[in-house]
């Protein structure tokens, strides 16, 4: 987390939208060969309490010694600012992101708990491709669900801490950070245009 104040007033409740929102980032664990990660969706509980993710079987973190601490990574919008932007002299380039740290223990759950988690996660993720019917395990034929579950394993990571940044030129006077939301907002990618609406909401 970047150690300015000015980049870190998001609330934990604010934060935990954010990462519910995204449902995607890097779990990482440290091991006896030193550090492992994973890039995995997740769901999180209504009350922020807690993180429910699979695992491939074949993977280093699903393999390791449990439960152990664990930190779930979740990236937001980022964007490249350019010091010419700002209008005023003597800045430098920077980087304006949005990231959300989620760590606790990691704990291995039960295979009865992988098909309720499946169902949940792909839930929330065909709710934001409406209008489209959402899409069902259902739709599967028969066995094939089950045959493909025996490869992945669940997961729960109790939430001990949540931590954010929320980086978008908070430090410079609103003039400042008008230019650099204008310079962003004409870019063509979609990290840039975020972080631009973002600064300027």
């Amino acid at each position: 987390m970047h150690p300015n104040p000015a980049f870190r007033q998001t609330s934990a409740d604010d934060a935990l939208r954010i990462a519910r929102a995204r449902g995607f980032g890097v779990l990482s664990v440290n091991s006896e060969a030193g550090p492992l990660a994973a890039h995995i969706p997740f769901e999180i509980s209504p009350d922020g309490t807690e993180l429910t993710l699979h695992l491939a079987r074949s993977n280093a973190i699903a393999r390791a010694a449990l439960p152990a601490p664990a930190v779930m990574i979740v990236s937001g919008p980022d964007a490249y600012v350019s010091p010419d932007w700002y209008g005023v002299p003597d800045q430098v380039p920077t980087w304006n992101y949005v990231a959300v740290h989620l760590r606790g223990m990691l704990h291995p759950l039960p295979d009865e708990a992988l098909r309720p988690h499946l169902d949940a996660v792909t839930a929330h993720f065909e709710a934001g491709l409406q209008p489209k019917k959402p899409w069902v395990a259902e739709k599967m034929s028969d066995g094939v669900m089950e045959r493909m579950m025996r490869g992945i394993r669940p997961f729960r990571l109790v939430v001990a801490g949540v931590e954010s940044t929320v980086k978008l030129n908070q430090n410079k006077e609103a003039a400042a950070r008008e230019g650099a939301a204008a310079g962003l907002a004409v870019r063509p990618d979609a990290g840039s245009q975020a972080i631009a609406a973002l600064m300027r909401g």
